[in-house]
Protein backbone atom coordinates (compact mmCIF):
# COMPACT_ATOMS: atom_id res chain seq x y z
CA UNK A 1 0.00 0.00 0.00
CA UNK A 2 2.85 2.36 0.94
CA UNK A 3 4.69 1.54 -2.30
CA UNK A 4 1.60 2.24 -4.37
CA UNK A 5 1.11 5.57 -2.61
CA UNK A 6 4.77 6.55 -3.24
CA UNK A 7 4.51 5.63 -6.91
CA UNK A 8 1.28 7.58 -7.31
CA UNK A 9 2.84 10.70 -5.78
CA UNK A 10 5.98 10.46 -7.97
CA UNK A 11 3.98 9.99 -11.18
CA UNK A 12 1.51 12.77 -10.31
CA UNK A 13 4.32 15.25 -9.60
CA UNK A 14 5.97 14.33 -12.90
CA UNK A 15 2.74 14.66 -14.90
CA UNK A 16 1.93 17.98 -13.23
CA UNK A 17 5.37 19.32 -14.17
CA UNK A 18 4.96 18.16 -17.77
CA UNK A 19 1.44 19.57 -17.86
CA UNK A 20 2.58 22.93 -16.51
CA UNK A 21 5.46 23.21 -18.99
CA UNK A 22 3.14 22.17 -21.83
CA UNK A 23 0.61 24.80 -20.71
CA UNK A 24 3.26 27.54 -20.82
CA UNK A 25 4.22 26.45 -24.33
CA UNK A 26 0.57 26.44 -25.41
CA UNK A 27 0.12 30.00 -24.12
CA UNK A 28 3.19 31.09 -26.14
CA UNK A 29 2.14 29.31 -29.35
CA UNK A 30 0.35 31.95 -31.41
CA UNK A 31 1.49 31.45 -35.00
CA UNK A 32 2.49 28.78 -37.53
CA UNK A 33 6.15 29.70 -36.84
CA UNK A 34 5.59 29.00 -33.14
CA UNK A 35 3.85 25.69 -33.88
CA UNK A 36 6.35 24.46 -36.49
CA UNK A 37 9.76 25.88 -35.42
CA UNK A 38 9.17 27.27 -31.90
CA UNK A 39 9.49 30.89 -33.05
CA UNK A 40 13.18 30.47 -34.10
CA UNK A 41 14.43 31.93 -30.76
CA UNK A 42 15.06 28.83 -28.63
CA UNK A 43 17.72 28.94 -25.88
CA UNK A 44 20.75 26.70 -26.62
CA UNK A 45 20.24 24.69 -23.40
CA UNK A 46 16.65 23.92 -24.36
CA UNK A 47 17.64 23.19 -27.97
CA UNK A 48 20.49 20.82 -26.96
CA UNK A 49 18.41 18.93 -24.40
CA UNK A 50 15.46 18.76 -26.77
CA UNK A 51 17.71 17.40 -29.53
CA UNK A 52 19.29 14.86 -27.18
CA UNK A 53 16.05 13.81 -25.51
CA UNK A 54 14.42 13.40 -28.93
CA UNK A 55 17.38 11.35 -30.18
CA UNK A 56 17.60 9.15 -27.09
CA UNK A 57 14.40 7.31 -26.30
CA UNK A 58 13.32 4.11 -24.65
CA UNK A 59 14.45 2.53 -27.92
CA UNK A 60 18.02 3.48 -26.99
CA UNK A 61 17.78 2.75 -23.26
CA UNK A 62 15.61 -0.38 -23.25
CA UNK A 63 16.00 -1.64 -26.82
CA UNK A 64 19.69 -0.97 -27.45
CA UNK A 65 20.57 -1.55 -23.78
CA UNK A 66 19.00 -5.00 -24.11
CA UNK A 67 20.82 -5.51 -27.39
CA UNK A 68 24.11 -4.78 -25.61
CA UNK A 69 23.16 -7.60 -23.22
CA UNK A 70 23.42 -9.92 -26.24
CA UNK A 71 26.04 -8.23 -28.46
CA UNK A 72 28.24 -6.80 -25.71
CA UNK A 73 30.24 -3.59 -25.38
CA UNK A 74 31.11 -3.46 -29.07
CA UNK A 75 27.93 -1.39 -29.25
CA UNK A 76 29.85 1.45 -27.58
CA UNK A 77 31.17 2.29 -31.05
CA UNK A 78 27.65 3.58 -31.65
CA UNK A 79 28.14 6.02 -28.76
CA UNK A 80 31.34 7.26 -30.43
CA UNK A 81 29.52 7.74 -33.75
CA UNK A 82 26.57 9.38 -32.02
CA UNK A 83 28.83 12.04 -30.53
CA UNK A 84 31.04 12.59 -33.60
CA UNK A 85 28.28 12.42 -36.22
CA UNK A 86 25.06 13.01 -34.28
CA UNK A 87 26.37 15.98 -32.28
CA UNK A 88 29.58 17.52 -33.64
CA UNK A 89 29.06 17.07 -37.39
CA UNK A 90 25.30 17.56 -37.07
CA UNK A 91 25.54 20.82 -35.08
CA UNK A 92 28.71 22.42 -36.47
CA UNK A 93 28.63 21.39 -40.15
CA UNK A 94 24.99 20.59 -40.93
CA UNK A 95 23.25 22.61 -38.22
CA UNK A 96 24.72 26.04 -38.95
CA UNK A 97 23.96 25.84 -42.67
CA UNK A 98 20.50 24.39 -42.02
CA UNK A 99 19.65 27.22 -39.64
CA UNK A 100 20.72 29.99 -42.01
CA UNK A 101 19.38 28.38 -45.18
CA UNK A 102 16.10 27.53 -43.47
CA UNK A 103 15.74 31.20 -42.55
CA UNK A 104 16.60 32.30 -46.11
CA UNK A 105 13.98 29.91 -47.48
CA UNK A 106 11.38 30.66 -44.74
CA UNK A 107 11.04 26.89 -44.29
CA UNK A 108 9.06 25.53 -41.33
CA UNK A 109 9.55 21.76 -41.82
CA UNK A 110 12.37 19.51 -43.00
CA UNK A 111 10.60 18.46 -46.26
CA UNK A 112 9.69 22.10 -46.92
CA UNK A 113 13.35 23.06 -46.43
CA UNK A 114 14.44 20.51 -49.05
CA UNK A 115 11.64 21.37 -51.47
CA UNK A 116 12.33 25.12 -51.38
CA UNK A 117 16.05 24.54 -51.76
CA UNK A 118 15.35 22.78 -55.08
CA UNK A 119 12.06 24.51 -55.96
CA UNK A 120 10.16 21.23 -56.12
CA UNK A 121 6.74 20.51 -54.65
CA UNK A 122 7.26 16.82 -55.42
CA UNK A 123 10.16 16.68 -52.96
CA UNK A 124 7.96 18.14 -50.25
CA UNK A 125 4.97 15.83 -50.54
CA UNK A 126 7.02 12.72 -51.35
CA UNK A 127 9.27 13.37 -48.31
CA UNK A 128 6.21 14.13 -46.19
CA UNK A 129 4.64 10.85 -47.27
CA UNK A 130 7.83 8.90 -46.43
CA UNK A 131 7.81 10.44 -42.95
CA UNK A 132 4.11 9.92 -42.30
CA UNK A 133 4.09 6.32 -43.57
CA UNK A 134 7.48 5.22 -42.22
CA UNK A 135 7.87 6.91 -38.85
CA UNK A 136 5.00 5.04 -37.12
CA UNK A 137 7.33 2.01 -36.94
CA UNK A 138 9.88 4.06 -34.98
CA UNK A 139 7.18 5.60 -32.79
CA UNK A 140 5.71 2.20 -32.02
CA UNK A 141 9.02 0.71 -30.82
CA UNK A 142 9.51 3.70 -28.50
CA UNK A 143 6.05 3.03 -27.07
CA UNK A 144 6.89 -0.67 -26.72
CA UNK A 145 10.04 0.14 -24.74
CA UNK A 146 8.11 2.13 -22.15
CA UNK A 147 5.18 -0.25 -21.97
CA UNK A 148 7.49 -3.24 -21.43
CA UNK A 149 9.15 -1.51 -18.49
CA UNK A 150 5.83 -0.59 -16.90
CA UNK A 151 4.60 -4.14 -17.46
CA UNK A 152 7.70 -5.67 -15.82
CA UNK A 153 8.07 -3.17 -12.97
CA UNK A 154 4.49 -2.42 -11.95
CA UNK A 155 2.74 -5.57 -13.20
CA UNK A 156 0.37 -3.42 -15.26
CA UNK A 157 -1.15 -4.90 -18.39
CA UNK A 158 1.03 -4.13 -21.42
CA UNK A 159 -1.89 -2.96 -23.59
CA UNK A 160 -3.16 -0.55 -20.92
CA UNK A 161 0.32 0.93 -20.44
CA UNK A 162 0.70 1.36 -24.21
CA UNK A 163 -2.59 3.19 -24.70
CA UNK A 164 -2.35 5.52 -21.67
CA UNK A 165 1.18 6.57 -22.59
CA UNK A 166 0.22 7.41 -26.17
CA UNK A 167 -2.78 9.47 -25.03
CA UNK A 168 -0.74 11.60 -22.60
CA UNK A 169 1.83 12.49 -25.26
CA UNK A 170 -0.81 13.19 -27.90
CA UNK A 171 -2.52 15.86 -25.76
CA UNK A 172 0.43 18.22 -25.30
CA UNK A 173 1.77 17.73 -28.86
CA UNK A 174 -1.59 18.43 -30.49
CA UNK A 175 -2.03 21.71 -28.60
CA UNK A 176 1.53 22.92 -27.91
CA UNK A 177 3.25 22.30 -31.25
CA UNK A 178 7.06 22.28 -31.39
CA UNK A 179 7.37 24.85 -28.62
CA UNK A 180 5.46 22.49 -26.32
CA UNK A 181 7.60 19.59 -27.49
CA UNK A 182 10.90 21.39 -26.85
CA UNK A 183 9.96 22.81 -23.45
CA UNK A 184 8.87 19.41 -22.16
CA UNK A 185 11.93 17.80 -23.80
CA UNK A 186 14.25 20.01 -21.73
CA UNK A 187 12.50 18.99 -18.51
CA UNK A 188 12.48 15.32 -19.49
CA UNK A 189 16.11 15.39 -20.64
CA UNK A 190 17.20 16.67 -17.22
CA UNK A 191 15.33 13.85 -15.49
CA UNK A 192 16.85 11.30 -17.92
CA UNK A 193 20.39 12.53 -17.21
CA UNK A 194 20.00 12.24 -13.42
CA UNK A 195 18.50 8.75 -13.68
CA UNK A 196 21.26 7.42 -15.94
CA UNK A 197 24.07 8.86 -13.77
CA UNK A 198 22.65 7.00 -10.75
CA UNK A 199 22.23 3.80 -12.78
CA UNK A 200 25.82 3.79 -14.09
CA UNK A 201 27.27 4.39 -10.64
CA UNK A 202 25.01 1.73 -9.12
CA UNK A 203 25.93 -1.15 -11.44
CA UNK A 204 29.65 -0.64 -10.94
CA UNK A 205 29.10 -0.38 -7.18
CA UNK A 206 27.14 -3.66 -7.25
CA UNK A 207 29.89 -5.39 -9.26
CA UNK A 208 32.79 -4.10 -7.14
CA UNK A 209 34.08 -1.27 -9.31
CA UNK A 210 34.85 -0.47 -12.94
CA UNK A 211 37.87 -2.76 -13.29
CA UNK A 212 36.31 -5.67 -11.44
CA UNK A 213 33.02 -5.41 -13.32
CA UNK A 214 34.58 -5.22 -16.76
CA UNK A 215 37.01 -8.04 -16.02
CA UNK A 216 34.18 -10.24 -14.76
CA UNK A 217 32.33 -9.60 -18.02
CA UNK A 218 35.43 -10.56 -20.02
CA UNK A 219 35.84 -13.77 -18.00
CA UNK A 220 32.18 -14.68 -18.39
CA UNK A 221 32.75 -16.21 -21.84
CA UNK A 222 34.86 -18.92 -20.17
CA UNK A 223 32.39 -19.88 -17.46
CA UNK A 224 28.98 -19.68 -19.11
CA UNK A 225 27.69 -23.16 -20.04
CA UNK A 226 28.58 -24.04 -23.63
CA UNK A 227 24.99 -24.51 -24.75
CA UNK A 228 24.13 -20.94 -23.75
CA UNK A 229 26.65 -19.36 -26.10
CA UNK A 230 27.07 -22.05 -28.76
CA UNK A 231 24.46 -20.55 -31.08
CA UNK A 232 25.91 -17.06 -30.74
CA UNK A 233 29.49 -18.34 -31.21
CA UNK A 234 28.46 -20.09 -34.43
CA UNK A 235 27.43 -16.69 -35.88
CA UNK A 236 30.63 -14.88 -34.83
CA UNK A 237 30.19 -14.04 -31.12
CA UNK A 238 33.54 -13.84 -29.28
CA UNK A 239 32.56 -12.34 -25.93
CA UNK A 240 30.84 -9.36 -24.33
CA UNK A 241 33.95 -7.14 -24.25
CA UNK A 242 35.23 -7.86 -27.76
CA UNK A 243 33.98 -7.32 -31.29
CA UNK A 244 32.42 -10.27 -33.15
CA UNK A 245 34.48 -12.17 -35.73
CA UNK A 246 35.11 -9.89 -38.73
CA UNK A 247 32.64 -10.52 -41.54
CA UNK A 248 30.47 -12.90 -39.52
CA UNK A 249 26.65 -12.52 -39.40
CA UNK A 250 27.00 -11.23 -35.84
CA UNK A 251 29.54 -8.62 -37.02
CA UNK A 252 27.38 -7.48 -39.96
CA UNK A 253 24.32 -7.06 -37.75
CA UNK A 254 26.26 -5.14 -35.11
CA UNK A 255 28.21 -2.92 -37.51
CA UNK A 256 25.86 -2.35 -40.46
CA UNK A 257 22.50 -2.22 -38.68
CA UNK A 258 23.13 -1.04 -35.14
CA UNK A 259 26.28 1.08 -35.45
CA UNK A 260 26.24 2.46 -39.01
CA UNK A 261 22.47 2.39 -39.50
CA UNK A 262 21.80 4.55 -36.45
CA UNK A 263 25.18 6.33 -36.22
CA UNK A 264 25.00 7.69 -39.79
CA UNK A 265 21.22 7.77 -40.11
CA UNK A 266 20.95 10.34 -37.32
CA UNK A 267 21.98 13.09 -39.76
CA UNK A 268 18.85 12.58 -41.84
CA UNK A 269 16.30 12.47 -39.03
CA UNK A 270 13.57 15.05 -39.81
CA UNK A 271 12.62 15.50 -36.15
CA UNK A 272 16.26 16.36 -35.33
CA UNK A 273 17.13 18.48 -38.38
CA UNK A 274 14.20 20.82 -37.69
CA UNK A 275 15.79 21.64 -34.29
CA UNK A 276 18.52 23.60 -36.07
CA UNK A 277 15.92 26.00 -37.42
CA UNK A 278 14.67 26.86 -33.93
CA UNK A 279 17.68 28.96 -32.79
CA UNK A 280 18.43 32.52 -33.88
CA UNK A 281 22.21 32.34 -34.51
CA UNK A 282 25.23 30.05 -34.87
CA UNK A 283 26.40 31.02 -31.39
CA UNK A 284 23.51 29.05 -29.88
CA UNK A 285 24.55 25.97 -31.88
CA UNK A 286 28.18 26.29 -30.72
CA UNK A 287 27.04 26.50 -27.10
CA UNK A 288 24.75 23.51 -27.58
CA UNK A 289 27.52 21.17 -28.80
CA UNK A 290 29.07 20.56 -25.37
CA UNK A 291 25.70 20.13 -23.66
CA UNK A 292 24.50 17.72 -26.35
CA UNK A 293 27.76 15.74 -26.39
CA UNK A 294 27.77 15.15 -22.63
CA UNK A 295 24.09 14.22 -22.69
CA UNK A 296 24.46 11.66 -25.52
CA UNK A 297 27.60 10.18 -23.93
CA UNK A 298 25.83 9.58 -20.64
CA UNK A 299 22.58 8.31 -22.16
CA UNK A 300 23.88 5.82 -24.71
CA UNK A 301 27.10 4.89 -22.91
CA UNK A 302 25.23 4.03 -19.72
CA UNK A 303 22.56 1.99 -21.51
CA UNK A 304 25.11 -0.08 -23.43
CA UNK A 305 27.41 -0.63 -20.43
CA UNK A 306 24.57 -1.61 -18.10
CA UNK A 307 23.05 -3.94 -20.70
CA UNK A 308 26.34 -5.78 -21.18
CA UNK A 309 27.23 -5.88 -17.46
CA UNK A 310 23.80 -7.21 -16.53
CA UNK A 311 25.13 -10.59 -17.71
CA UNK A 312 27.60 -10.59 -14.82
CA UNK A 313 24.93 -9.69 -12.28
CA UNK A 314 22.47 -12.35 -13.50
CA UNK A 315 25.12 -15.06 -13.76
CA UNK A 316 26.37 -14.32 -10.23
CA UNK A 317 22.86 -14.35 -8.77
CA UNK A 318 20.92 -16.98 -10.73
CA UNK A 319 23.54 -18.74 -12.86
CA UNK A 320 22.11 -17.54 -16.19
CA UNK A 321 23.04 -14.86 -18.70
CA UNK A 322 20.78 -11.88 -19.32
CA UNK A 323 18.94 -13.12 -22.41
CA UNK A 324 18.03 -16.36 -20.60
CA UNK A 325 16.67 -14.50 -17.58
CA UNK A 326 14.63 -12.28 -19.92
CA UNK A 327 13.02 -15.31 -21.53
CA UNK A 328 14.72 -14.76 -24.88
CA UNK A 329 13.31 -11.23 -25.29
CA UNK A 330 16.09 -8.60 -25.49
CA UNK A 331 13.59 -5.85 -24.76
CA UNK A 332 13.10 -7.21 -21.24
CA UNK A 333 16.79 -7.31 -20.19
CA UNK A 334 17.03 -3.74 -18.84
CA UNK A 335 13.58 -3.79 -17.11
CA UNK A 336 14.39 -7.18 -15.54
CA UNK A 337 17.76 -5.93 -14.29
CA UNK A 338 16.21 -2.81 -12.74
CA UNK A 339 13.52 -4.76 -10.91
CA UNK A 340 15.98 -7.44 -9.75
CA UNK A 341 19.06 -5.46 -8.79
CA UNK A 342 17.92 -1.98 -7.85
CA UNK A 343 15.91 -0.74 -4.83
CA UNK A 344 12.25 0.05 -5.29
CA UNK A 345 12.72 3.82 -5.10
CA UNK A 346 15.13 3.65 -8.03
CA UNK A 347 12.74 1.48 -10.04
CA UNK A 348 10.21 4.31 -9.67
CA UNK A 349 12.83 6.95 -10.57
CA UNK A 350 13.93 4.91 -13.57
CA UNK A 351 10.34 4.52 -14.67
CA UNK A 352 10.10 8.33 -14.70
CA UNK A 353 13.42 8.40 -16.61
CA UNK A 354 12.01 6.05 -19.23
CA UNK A 355 8.72 7.89 -19.26
CA UNK A 356 10.69 11.07 -19.99
CA UNK A 357 12.76 9.36 -22.69
CA UNK A 358 9.71 7.91 -24.39
CA UNK A 359 7.56 11.04 -24.15
CA UNK A 360 10.31 13.36 -25.41
CA UNK A 361 10.95 11.20 -28.48
CA UNK A 362 7.31 10.36 -29.14
CA UNK A 363 6.27 14.00 -28.94
CA UNK A 364 8.78 14.93 -31.63
CA UNK A 365 7.83 11.94 -33.77
CA UNK A 366 4.14 12.71 -33.58
CA UNK A 367 4.79 16.41 -34.23
CA UNK A 368 6.89 15.76 -37.33
CA UNK A 369 4.32 13.26 -38.65
CA UNK A 370 1.52 15.77 -38.11
CA UNK A 371 3.39 18.61 -39.85
CA UNK A 372 4.36 16.21 -42.65
CA UNK A 373 0.75 15.42 -43.45
CA UNK A 374 -0.57 18.94 -42.66
CA UNK A 375 1.99 21.25 -44.23
CA UNK A 376 4.08 19.03 -46.51
CA UNK A 377 1.33 16.94 -48.09
CA UNK A 378 -2.00 18.77 -47.54
CA UNK A 379 -0.75 22.32 -48.14
CA UNK A 380 1.46 21.34 -51.07
CA UNK A 381 -1.21 19.33 -52.87
CA UNK A 382 -4.21 21.60 -52.18
CA UNK A 383 -2.48 24.99 -52.02
CA UNK A 384 -4.44 25.78 -48.83
CA UNK A 385 -2.50 27.62 -46.11
CA UNK A 386 -2.99 29.04 -42.64
CA UNK A 387 -5.05 27.62 -39.79
CA UNK A 388 -6.45 24.78 -41.88
CA UNK A 389 -3.01 23.20 -42.28
CA UNK A 390 -2.48 23.36 -38.50
CA UNK A 391 -5.85 21.62 -38.04
CA UNK A 392 -4.84 18.93 -40.54
CA UNK A 393 -1.50 18.61 -38.73
CA UNK A 394 -3.33 18.04 -35.45
CA UNK A 395 -5.55 15.43 -37.11
CA UNK A 396 -2.42 13.82 -38.54
CA UNK A 397 -0.89 13.62 -35.07
CA UNK A 398 -4.00 11.82 -33.81
CA UNK A 399 -3.85 9.33 -36.68
CA UNK A 400 -0.11 8.78 -36.09
CA UNK A 401 -0.76 8.00 -32.42
CA UNK A 402 -3.43 5.42 -33.33
CA UNK A 403 -1.15 3.73 -35.88
CA UNK A 404 1.73 3.59 -33.37
CA UNK A 405 -0.51 1.95 -30.75
CA UNK A 406 -1.76 -0.66 -33.24
CA UNK A 407 1.80 -1.50 -34.31
CA UNK A 408 2.84 -1.67 -30.66
CA UNK A 409 0.27 -4.42 -30.16
CA UNK A 410 1.17 -6.54 -33.21
CA UNK A 411 4.95 -6.23 -33.64
CA UNK A 412 7.04 -9.26 -32.54
CA UNK A 413 9.21 -9.48 -29.41
CA UNK A 414 12.75 -8.05 -29.46
CA UNK A 415 11.83 -5.54 -32.16
CA UNK A 416 12.87 -2.25 -30.48
CA UNK A 417 16.50 -1.93 -31.63
CA UNK A 418 15.81 -3.42 -35.06
CA UNK A 419 12.75 -1.21 -35.64
CA UNK A 420 14.76 1.88 -34.75
CA UNK A 421 17.59 0.91 -37.09
CA UNK A 422 15.14 0.21 -39.94
CA UNK A 423 13.67 3.71 -39.70
CA UNK A 424 17.13 5.32 -39.53
CA UNK A 425 18.20 3.33 -42.60
CA UNK A 426 15.14 4.37 -44.61
CA UNK A 427 15.63 8.07 -43.83
CA UNK A 428 19.36 7.87 -44.62
CA UNK A 429 18.66 6.32 -48.03
CA UNK A 430 15.85 8.77 -48.77
CA UNK A 431 17.10 12.07 -47.38
CA UNK A 432 20.81 12.08 -46.53
CA UNK A 433 22.31 12.56 -50.00
CA UNK A 434 19.72 15.22 -50.87
CA UNK A 435 20.19 16.99 -47.52
CA UNK A 436 24.01 16.95 -47.70
CA UNK A 437 24.08 18.19 -51.30
CA UNK A 438 21.49 20.85 -50.52
CA UNK A 439 23.88 22.30 -47.95
CA UNK A 440 27.28 21.74 -49.54
CA UNK A 441 27.03 21.25 -53.34
CA UNK A 442 25.64 24.11 -55.40
CA UNK A 443 25.91 22.06 -58.60
CA UNK A 444 23.28 19.55 -57.43
CA UNK A 445 20.04 19.80 -59.41
CA UNK A 446 16.37 19.16 -58.82
CA UNK A 447 16.39 16.17 -61.18
CA UNK A 448 19.47 14.76 -59.46
CA UNK A 449 18.18 14.89 -55.91
CA UNK A 450 14.71 13.66 -56.88
CA UNK A 451 16.36 10.66 -58.57
CA UNK A 452 18.40 9.96 -55.42
CA UNK A 453 15.37 10.44 -53.17
CA UNK A 454 13.08 8.08 -55.07
CA UNK A 455 15.64 5.40 -55.97
CA UNK A 456 17.20 5.44 -52.50
CA UNK A 457 13.79 5.06 -50.86
CA UNK A 458 12.68 2.24 -53.18
CA UNK A 459 15.94 0.28 -52.82
CA UNK A 460 15.88 0.64 -49.04
CA UNK A 461 12.28 -0.55 -48.77
CA UNK A 462 12.91 -3.41 -51.23
CA UNK A 463 15.97 -4.58 -49.27
CA UNK A 464 14.13 -4.45 -45.95
CA UNK A 465 11.16 -6.38 -47.35
CA UNK A 466 12.98 -8.99 -49.43
CA UNK A 467 16.58 -9.37 -48.22
CA UNK A 468 17.36 -8.13 -44.70
CA UNK A 469 16.36 -11.16 -42.68
CA UNK A 470 15.21 -9.52 -39.43
CA UNK A 471 12.74 -7.21 -41.16
CA UNK A 472 11.80 -9.61 -43.98
CA UNK A 473 10.96 -12.37 -41.51
CA UNK A 474 8.87 -10.01 -39.37
CA UNK A 475 6.93 -8.65 -42.36
CA UNK A 476 6.48 -12.02 -44.09
CA UNK A 477 5.89 -10.45 -47.54
CA UNK A 478 8.86 -12.18 -49.21
CA UNK A 479 7.81 -15.50 -47.70
CA UNK A 480 4.27 -15.10 -48.99
CA UNK A 481 5.38 -14.19 -52.51
CA UNK A 482 8.41 -16.42 -53.04
CA UNK A 483 8.12 -19.18 -50.45
CA UNK A 484 11.43 -18.21 -48.79
CA UNK A 485 12.27 -15.76 -46.04
CA UNK A 486 14.80 -13.77 -48.14
CA UNK A 487 15.71 -13.76 -51.83
CA UNK A 488 19.45 -14.40 -51.32
CA UNK A 489 20.16 -16.73 -48.41
CA UNK A 490 23.95 -16.71 -48.84
CA UNK A 491 25.91 -14.90 -46.10
CA UNK A 492 26.47 -12.08 -45.45
CA UNK A 493 23.55 -10.61 -47.46
CA UNK A 494 20.68 -11.48 -45.07
CA UNK A 495 22.53 -9.62 -42.28
CA UNK A 496 23.66 -6.59 -44.31
CA UNK A 497 21.58 -3.51 -43.50
CA UNK A 498 19.90 -1.58 -46.30
CA UNK A 499 21.93 1.55 -45.50
CA UNK A 500 25.06 -0.19 -46.82
CA UNK A 501 23.34 -0.79 -50.18
CA UNK A 502 20.85 2.04 -50.66
CA UNK A 503 22.80 5.05 -49.35
CA UNK A 504 25.84 4.75 -51.69
CA UNK A 505 23.51 4.17 -54.66
CA UNK A 506 21.44 7.22 -53.71
CA UNK A 507 24.58 9.37 -53.51
CA UNK A 508 25.89 8.05 -56.83
CA UNK A 509 22.60 8.52 -58.67
CA UNK A 510 22.26 12.08 -57.34
CA UNK A 511 25.76 13.01 -58.55
CA UNK A 512 25.41 11.41 -61.99
CA UNK A 513 21.99 12.88 -62.79
CA UNK A 514 23.02 16.30 -61.44
CA UNK A 515 26.08 16.39 -63.69
CA UNK A 516 23.96 15.37 -66.70
CA UNK A 517 21.32 18.05 -66.16
CA UNK A 518 21.34 21.84 -66.35
CA UNK A 519 22.84 23.54 -63.26
CA UNK A 520 20.67 25.86 -61.14
CA UNK A 521 20.59 29.59 -61.87
CA UNK A 522 23.36 31.57 -60.12
CA UNK A 523 20.93 34.26 -58.91
CA UNK A 524 18.74 31.64 -57.27
CA UNK A 525 21.73 30.02 -55.53
CA UNK A 526 23.06 33.37 -54.33
CA UNK A 527 19.74 34.02 -52.60
CA UNK A 528 19.62 30.53 -51.04
CA UNK A 529 23.24 30.63 -49.81
CA UNK A 530 23.13 34.27 -48.66
CA UNK A 531 25.14 34.64 -45.46
CA UNK A 532 26.59 31.10 -45.67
Amino acid sequence: MENTFLLTIVVLIYLLLVGYVGYIAWKRTKSADDYMVAGRKTHPFIMALSYGATFISTAAIVGFGGTAGVYGMGLLWLTVLNIIVGIFIAFVLFGKRTRKMGHNLSALTFPEFLSRRYNSKFIQYFSGAVIFLGMPLYASVVLIGMARFVETTLQIDYTIALVIMAMIVAVYVVFGGLRGVMYTDALQGTIMFVGMVILLGSIYWILGGVTAGNQALTNLINVVPAQATAKAAATGFTGWTSMPALGSPFWWTLVSTLILGVGIGVLSQPQLAVRFMTVKSNRELNRAVLIGGIFIFMMTGTAFVVGALSNVYFFDTVGKIAIQVAGGNMDKIIPTFITSAMPLWFAYLFMITLLSAAMSTLSSQFHVQGTAIGRDVYETVTGTKGKSSVLVARAGITIAVIIAVILGLILPAGIIAVGTAIWFSITAAAFLSMYAFALFWKRSTKAGVISGLVIGTLISVFWLVFEYKKSAAALGICKALTGQVVLIGTNPWPTVDSIVIALPISFLITVIVSLLTKPPEKEQLDEIFKGI
